[in-house]
């Protein structure tokens, strides 16, 4: 691992602007955001693009709206299909392209001028397979963007692993739109058609054939967090249990194959972690036709995987914290509630009064 401070790719990789890059943009039932998506690709300061907008059998008026985008730039191109879900629409799209580069946009988001650009001078320059850039958060009431003015060069697997241990430091997650991708190294990968949380084995596969990485941090990606009708707007929900908790173990299961039984043990901590939040927020919602059957499910699951989670849970990245509160739910999960309630409700508002007040008295 690398450190680039104030990195910025040289003009000299895209100036003559050879490379062709795909980009394949998913739309269904978007009228009021597609054109905003579409056209932020359009303005791309690097214009040799192919521009794949896949009407994934819109409802609305979003399939007309695509149509006259096409009309505006000739380097766009619509397929219009019956409705399959994102991850058959990127398939489609994918299947259908012609570039050296793929790159993938949610229609309801937009992209900054630069970024393919940036992106893949980055990845020209310091010839790797891989870019990744940071990404802002936008929230109907405010913006997050916690870019730093710097870049990340991985060697190997040191992306895999930071993406696995959840570096908050490195925005790589599962995410398939803040990335740009050699096309070598997505060669007879795919999303599964149907499923939620499509990314999660994508970005897995990817992270592992990529020799080298890039990571820009430095937010290029506008995603929008709370756009009413999202999946990802959905917390927990029938699809946890059946898409996302398969795809997990399908991730331990490729760590292990992969030889890195180490990662495959900290995707664990966390995914069992997660399950452990889950249980805890559900536990303090009102009642609800689904709780309580919920509740059973992440039981069950934490229950029959329980020595598998007693292994994860005794890694050395794992804070004991985690590990009490491990312990404390198999000896009686209302107590593992009521403590994850009195943290968040008491202590952490406590810490954080101390170390307002704290400041004020250094002051």
């Amino acid at each position: 691992m690398k450190i680039l401070e104030q990195y910025s790719p040289s003009k000299s990789y895209t100036e003559k602007q050879s490379d062709l890059i795909s980009v394949i943009v998913t739309a269904y039932n978007i009228e009021d955001y597609i054109a905003r998506g579409v056209r932020s690709i359009c303005a791309q300061t690097y214009r040799h693009l192919e521009i794949i907008v896949v009407d994934d059998g819109s409802t609305d008026n979003t399939g007309q709206i695509c149509d006259r985008l096409a009309l505006e730039d000739e380097r766009v191109r619509i397929i219009h299909k019956r409705n399959g879900g994102p991850a058959d629409a990127r398939n489609v799209g994918t299947a259908q392209s012609l570039g050296r580069y793929i790159g993938y946009v949610d229609g309801d988001d937009w992209i900054d001028p630069d970024m393919y650009e940036k992106m893949l001078g980055a990845l020209l320059e310091q010839q790797a397979d891989l870019a990744v850039c940071r990404y802002r958060q936008v929230y109907k009431d405010r913006t997050e963007d916690d870019s730093v003015d710097r870049a990340v060069l991985f060697e190997g697997q040191e992306a895999l692993q930071c993406y696995v241990e959840e570096r908050e430091e490195y925005a790589i997650q599962n995410a398939a739109w803040n990335k740009l991708y050699r096309r070598e190294i997505l060669e007879g990968a795919s999303f599964p058609v149907g499923k939620w949380y499509e990314d999660i084995m994508f970005a897995t596969s990817a992270l592992a054939r990529a020799k080298r990485c890039i990571y820009l941090d430095t937010a290029y990606y506008n995603y929008i967090i709370d756009r009413e009708g999202s999946i990802m707007n959905t917390q927990i929900n029938p699809r946890t249990f059946t898409d996302q908790v398969p795809a997990y173990y399908e991730k331990t299961k490729f760590l292990e194959n992969l030889g890195r039984q180490d990662l495959a043990r900290i995707h664990d901590y966390f995914f069992y972690k997660r399950l452990l939040l889950f249980y805890a927020q559900l536990s303090n919602r009102s009642a609800q036709q689904t709780k309580e059957t919920y509740l059973t499910q992440i039981e069950d699951i934490l229950r029959r995987d329980e020595p598998r989670v007693r292994e994860a849970f005794g890694d050395a990245i794992v804070d004991v914290r985690d590990r009490k509160k491990l312990v404390l739910f198999y000896k009686s999960p209302a107590r593992y509630c009521r403590r994850v309630q009195w943290e968040d409700n008491v202590w952490i508002p406590l810490k954080g009064k101390i170390k307002s007040l704290l400041k004020q008295l250094i002051k």
